[in-house]
């Protein structure tokens, strides 16, 4: 068994985050707004940690920057690569431009238009190659053997987990009544994180995990307590382009099984309806990974504890405009 993060180290990197990741805000979803979407009116009150207001739009960028802080300038020098659907490539661009290293991003096919554009534009280098998230992972690996890049993990990592875990240290800081927590799950490392902060701070807090059904292996792998791997077709049908990982990471499986108390999928379906009342009864805007979570608390509450406050993280808000516009009129 690997070591799990401390958190002296998630408090180191809530330090070395200070002044470059936003501390963002957490708003308490209106009741009556919901009722206005015909949404049933749930018997606690949700929170919205709306990490959309990173300056990459996601909560990646927690991650990516504290790794990199802790490289070598000789390491800096020759660059890192990442391998992303989009938001880490994102994080790790943004994080590399910060601290003068050249970034190169391993891409899949099929990732939006909107996070191709915004990792460009934050002046990393591209490559393309086929949907299956081992396929990029291998590009990586080897451009980083041919060129002596460091790989930037986008989740199975000690410094990745502990900085994605400075986001759940912020809802106890901001909510300390919470008693869920509701993290979407891919790779793993937001949730690691999260669970990772809360346990290690206010055990009595719950930490649940929401992914969606056709991308499922984490539940699948909580529930059967052994790292299940989905094959690329499976998990790329989900709308939620940020969650198509086809398992968790081996750090963050450990991770998961100490900490996290359960994890719930939801529909396509779904995930298109939170989308909808979160843009039209919260005016936030999440991409469709980022609703997950909050698709979880709308409908799938009869699955998790009864409590009275549930925190859910809006993970991204890179929307693609057409679908913003398609569920606006929703």
């Amino acid at each position: 068994m690997s070591e799990l993060v401390t958190l002296e180290e998630i408090r180191a990197a809530q330090q070395r985050l200070a002044g470059v990741a936003v501390r963002t805000p957490l708003y308490r979803v209106a009741r009556a707004r919901l009722r206005m979407k015909k949404i049933a009116e749930p018997e606690f009150d949700i929170y919205i940690k709306a990490e959309s207001e990173q300056p990459i739009g996601s909560f990646k960028l927690r991650g990516a920057y504290n790794m990199m802080a802790q490289l070598s300038s000789e390491a800096l020098r020759r660059g890192v690569i990442t391998y992303s659907s989009g938001n880490h490539a994102q994080g790790v661009a943004y994080a590399a431009r910060a601290l003068g290293a050249k970034a190169v991003i391993v891409m899949p096919d099929n990732t939006p238009e909107i996070k191709k554009a915004a990792t460009l534009a934050l002046g990393a280098e591209i490559v393309i190659v086929g949907p299956a998230s081992s396929e990029r992972q291998a590009k990586a690996e080897e451009l980083a053997a041919q060129f002596g890049y460091t790989v930037i993990p986008p989740y199975d990592d000690a410094a990745i987990i502990a900085g994605q875990a400075t986001c759940a240290l912020e809802i106890l800081e901001q909510l300390p009544s919470v008693d869920l927590i509701l993290a979407p799950v891919s790779g793993g490392g937001l949730l690691a994180g999260s669970s990772a902060a809360v346990k290690l701070s206010a055990p009595r807090i719950q930490v649940w995990g929401a992914e969606p059904e056709l991308a499922a292996d984490a539940k699948e792998s909580f529930e059967t307590k052994r790292l299940v791997k989905w094959p690329a077709e499976k998990t790329t049908r989900t709308i939620g382009d940020g969650l198509r990982t086809q398992s968790l990471g081996a750090l963050n499986f450990e991770h998961v099984m100490a900490y996290v108390d359960g994890i719930v999928a939801v529909s396509e379906d779904e995930i298109l309806s939170a989308m909808s009342v979160m843009l039209t009864a919260t005016k936030l805007v999440p991409e469709p990974s980022g609703a997950v979570a909050f698709a979880a608390a709308l409908y799938h509450a009869h699955e998790m504890p009864k409590v009275r406050k549930i925190a859910v993280i809006l993970s991204g808000g890179n929307l693609e405009p057409q679908l913003r516009q398609t569920l606006e009129q929703r």
